[in-house]
């Protein structure tokens, strides 16, 4: 039976770039992983193995290293941009490329009175903890004339401890969940969200101040919505984004609700007043939804929040 290529790309995958930027005593961490595809005229290295068009994955791999020391790391959108403008436009065989960085943050070690600033000791200055938070996430796609940079985060995991309901819910004969009037909420953040900047023509947005004001946003959100269920959440986080950063046209969420149920204490003579909880990590509900922009269609993928 005859065959023919589909879409196809290739690259280095997961490679980890740590930059420290030296101001006089004091040093500032950027800490990737960025992973790169690129595709275009590769048929040919499938068919027969020519690889006339190919750039070695070494090639690319080395690129980044490069990128960090000649152009810094001043975001990772920033950087995934120069990374992807160089590989378009310095290889005709290439017609798109897609990069992909994870960021870890680093936090300074405090000093010893308790003080985070850089007062007393020198090392303080260049001394940081791994920051146990969330993972910061971006995905640039360049095609040579438009820009494609869908941003966000994962593994931020939150909690309300009270102002959180689930009642009135559809009951069957296999329904044994009691409905609940003062529950835990919590649950870990997976979110990507899609800028409206798709050209060279269109002002840039500034992509630190961006993701700290939509992570400060979503946050907000949570804790000042009283929750009837998860998916209200997930919309007032979503909407309150979308208001409040014009830059930004849509935003996906995928939220497990991570369940802390009631222990019953009555065998031990206790009453239980909403003080103690089971917390259980599996099976758990799955909460997942688009928020968009008013007028946009959207283009998240339904499995962007998986990477």
């Amino acid at each position: 039976m005859p065959t023919i290529l589909g879409q196809n790309q290739y690259g280095k995958a997961e490679n980890r770039v740590v930059k420290i930027t030296r101001d006089g005593d004091t040093h500032h961490i950027k800490d990737l992983n960025v992973s790169v595809a690129l595709s275009g005229d590769m048929d040919d290295v499938h068919y027969s193995g020519s690889n006339a068009n190919v750039l070695p994955t070494d090639t690319t791999k080395n690129t980044v290293f490069a990128f960090a020391k000649e152009h810094g790391i001043e975001s990772a959108e920033q950087f995934g941009i120069h990374l992807a403008r160089h590989f378009v436009s310095s290889q005709e065989p290439i017609h798109r490329a897609r990069i992909r960085i994870e960021e870890y943050a680093w936090e300074r070690i405090a000093t010893s009175d308790g003080n985070s600033k850089f007062i007393g000791a020198d090392e303080v200055k260049h001394s940081f903890a791994r920051k146990g938070q969330e993972t910061r996430v971006t995905q640039i796609t360049y095609d040579g004339e438009n820009w494609e940079v869908i941003s966000g985060l994962k593994d931020l995991t939150v909690m309300n401890s009270t102002n959180s309901e689930f009642w009135g819910y559809v009951k069957d004969k296999y329904t044994t969940l009691k409905e609940a009037y003062d529950r835990i909420l919590a649950t870990d953040v997976s979110a990507r969200w899609r800028y409206n900047w798709t050209s060279d023509e269109q002002r840039m947005p500034n992509w630190e101040k961006s993701y700290e004001q939509a992570r400060k946003h979503m946050l907000q959100a949570f804790a000042e919505t009283y929750s009837l269920s998860l998916q209200q959440t997930l919309y007032q986080m979503g909407s309150r984004i979308i208001n409040s950063r014009s830059e930004i046209d849509e935003i996906r969420f995928s939220l497990p609700n991570n369940h802390h149920f009631l222990v019953d204490l009555e065998p031990f003579g206790l009453k239980n007043d909403n003080e103690v909880y089971f917390a259980a990590d599996r099976p758990y509900g799955l909460i997942e939804a688009t928020v968009l922009r008013d007028g946009v269609e959207p283009k998240i993928p339904v499995d962007m929040t998986n990477l």
